[in-house]
């Protein structure tokens, strides 16, 4: 009889600091649904993304964006194969080279804020506007240097542009329906698995530290960018009711598959992280900071925006 997990093992849930506690748990998971699925490209391209956030990578610096950092990477990586299982588990088989393409389109849609070596000014927020295209151009020349299969690159050409805000989704030339359901994938848990991560109030700190960097959105300050939250919340859930399908439910197969529950934690997370949210914008501006206490982020933010 599966157990429904008590309050500590839903917050790990959202705890993906450790990148091998992350892929053990990615493993696991891979193995409900295809139990002799090869996982070894998946790993080197893993291995190479850890190598390349911590600046060890041939021709990088380390990703110094404070948002966009490893544990978002490995938020979003390890909501994505969630979703696949239950995606699997509804009904709709994915085979072993869809797995792998998941995978890797996930590990790889942020490393387009990394600097090569003479890029080193600023954090790499400076590449907002422009990540996702950068990223795609590393993933190609990654690709030719790691041999991918032919069929594979333009494939995760699609599914990493599947996160691109500022690119229509109808306009992604998927090569076909199947891949265009893996583009949907890596996109919802893009946005599901940042925004239910426990620290994500704190983060939009870093966040707006980002932005103004990049010289991007509309934001008049921190406050300011706290508040619009709100609308930005709204305007993904469209995104992910519309473009991607409402594919975020399916997280519910997972966990009734994992804990025999109904719930899905992401959602719940995410709708606890917008109701505290809703009390913090209703209090004075001078108050903001002092109501996000998580991880010492609101200290780091204010120091870094004083070097800044």
């Amino acid at each position: 009889m599966k157990i429904a997990p008590d309050t500590d093992e839903i917050n790990s849930l959202f705890a993906n600091s450790d990148a091998e506690v992350v892929w053990a748990k990615v493993a696991g998971i891979v193995g409900l649904i295809d139990p002799a699925c090869d996982l070894a490209l998946a790993r080197t391209v893993f291995d190479d993304v850890v190598r390349l956030f911590r600046g060890k990578y041939p021709g990088y610096c380390p990703i110094k964006t404070p948002y966009h950092d490893l544990p978002h990477t490995l938020d979003v990586f390890l909501c994505a194969v969630r979703l696949m299982h239950g995606v699997h588990v509804s009904g709709t088989r994915l085979g072993a080279d869809e797995i792998s393409l998941v995978m890797m389109a996930t590990l790889m849609h942020d490393i387009g804020y990394a600097q090569k070596e003479g890029e080193g000014n600023g954090t790499g927020a400076q590449f907002t506007k422009c990540h996702v295209a950068r990223g795609i151009e590393f993933m190609l020349h990654y690709a030719d240097e790691r041999n991918f299969p032919l069929s594979f690159t333009a494939k995760l050409e699609c599914m990493i542009r599947s996160t691109d805000p500022g690119y229509p989704f109808a306009q992604i030339p998927f090569p076909d329906e199947h891949c265009r359901l893996l583009g949907q994938l890596v996109g919802t848990a893009d946005l599901v698995g940042q925004m239910a991560d426990r620290t994500y109030l704190e983060k939009l700190l870093f966040l707006y530290l980002e932005f103004k960097e990049a010289n991007f959105g509309n934001y008049q300050s921190v406050h300011d960018m706290l508040r619009q939250t709100r609308r930005f919340y709204e305007i993904t859930q469209e995104k992910l009711d519309s473009a991607y399908q409402g594919l975020y439910a399916k997280l519910v197969f997972h966990f009734r598959e994992v804990f025999g529950t109904g719930n899905n934690y992401y959602l719940e997370s995410i709708e606890k992280n917008i109701a505290y949210l809703a009390k913090v914008t209703a209090r004075e501006e001078a108050e903001h900071l002092v109501m996000l206490k998580r991880g010492g982020i609101a200290e780091k933010s204010m120091a870094m925006s004083v070097l800044a």
